[in-house]
């Protein structure tokens, strides 16, 4: 070998040295800050490495599959739909976009005593309500018209009770203007309302979803006495540590002897919003220390129970026992899952997500980013919200205000 390539090959070696060695300081480098950050977390909180890896681990700052990034996205994304990723996505094409429809139903949280006398005159309605209230033994569209307000709002009847009059303003929606249904492009359900959107879709029947969401219910219900839990909706700002706050309340926990505490984001609202749940003890410490963690505003619901959490496990296998026992077919529209944001594949993809929603938290913001992505300049459908209250309007302005225009809330 010549002098000029040994010499080369001498430098090449060298380079390749001092590369390594370069990139091993700055690992040493990393790791030594998460060092000095665990050490300032044992300090503080005067607990054990574990427990200080943890906090960083789950904080906000961190990658993690529990909290997830807040999707904000503007009105009109800067992308062109084509018509294959319009097939793909599940969209249905129309020549003219403006008769384009999407369904959306509520879940538990929005019955009222009361609701339910403004549909009583309609036969459809009123056959859709006798059936229910003949398979579950008591006058459900009685309860939900005159209460107590106590019972309605238990798991066990309330639940039903969303169900049953969501599913009945769709089909009044139906009778009176089937122009809508016949360009509807996809629907959605929040929460038990998802059960609601696959009887829409064909996926499930009517009169088989009566007893998979009575079943649901009462699962619920007992998992909610077993465990004292709450949900509390929270609205946050940027320098807001939602995540972090959610740990240090499970570690406070933990020190007063609660087993297993859970507190976590159970739903996805909009930008700025999430509702989180867990048990009753973890929601309180986070409401005495909101200022600690920038928290803007914090608002207890009126529920039992810490829906969409762990807390809910106890509930997923009488849940999907009674799923094995009806037939489950191919959605004739879209239905977007709350588990993950996107649309069902098949029946066999509805058994394996479906009972995951117990436990799982509601991704409604991110089904609404992806039912209303559009191009600029693409008009948006017109949007149905088909049972109790107004809520999921009220969502859908805040995610995507050129959309929410277009909204209307069916009153029951």
């Amino acid at each position: 070998m010549s002098l000029p390539i040994s010499r080369f090959y001498m430098r090449y070696a060298l380079t390749q040295w001092l590369y390594r060695k370069t990139l091993s300081k700055l690992k040493t480098c990393v790791y030594n800050s998460r060092s000095i950050y665990l050490c300032s977390q044992v300090r503080m909180t005067g607990k054990s490495e574990k427990s200080a890896e943890e906090l960083l681990n789950n904080s906000v700052t961190s990658i993690d599959k529990n909290f997830d990034i807040t999707w904000n996205s503007p009105a009109y994304p800067k992308c062109e739909r084509s018509e294959r990723e319009k097939n793909e996505k599940g969209l249905q094409s129309h020549e003219d976009t403006k008769d384009e429809s999407v369904i959306l139903f509520p879940g538990q949280g929005s019955q009222y005593v009361g609701m339910g006398k403004s549909l009583r005159n309609y036969p459809e309605v009123r056959h859709i309500c006798d059936t229910a209230s003949d398979f579950l033994g008591y006058d459900l569209l009685d309860l939900c018209s005159v209460g107590p307000h106590e019972k309605l709002n238990r798991t066990e009847y309330s639940q039903m009770a969303v169900f049953v009059l969501s599913y009945a303003a769709a089909e009044l929606v139906k009778a009176e203007q089937p122009g809508v249904m016949k360009n509807c492009i996809a629907t959605a359900g929040f929460s038990v309302g998802e059960i609601t959107a696959l009887v829409f879709a064909g996926a499930i029947s009517f009169t088989e979803a009566l007893g998979l969401v009575k079943i649901r219910a009462l699962a619920m219900q007992e998992a909610c006495d077993a465990a004292a839990g709450g949900m509390m909706t929270v609205f946050y700002g940027p320098d807001s540590r939602l995540g972090y706050a959610c740990v240090c309340a499970k570690q406070w926990c933990e020190d007063r002897g609660i087993e297993n505490p859970v507190c976590s984001v159970a739903n996805y609202l909009f930008p700025h919003c999430k509702v989180i749940a867990g048990n009753v003890e973890a929601l309180k410490f986070i409401k005495e220390n909101a200022s600690e963690f920038k928290l803007k505003r914090l608002k207890t619901l009126p529920v039992s129970g810490a829906f969409h959490t762990e807390l809910m496990r106890p509930a997923v296998e009488p849940f999907k026992k009674a799923l094995k026992s009806i037939r489950i077919q191919h959605p004739k529209i879209p239905v977007y899952s709350n588990v993950d944001g996107n649309v069902y594949r098949n029946p066999r993809h509805i058994a394996a997500q479906l009972p995951k929603q117990i436990y799982k938290p509601v991704k409604w913001e991110q089904i609404l980013h992806a039912l209303y992505s559009r191009s600029e300049g693409e008009m948006f459908p017109l949007t149905y919200e088909c049972g109790p209250g107004t809520s999921l309007k009220s969502c859908l302005k805040m995610v995507n205000a050129k959309a929410g225009q277009f909204c209307s809330s069916i009153p029951v």
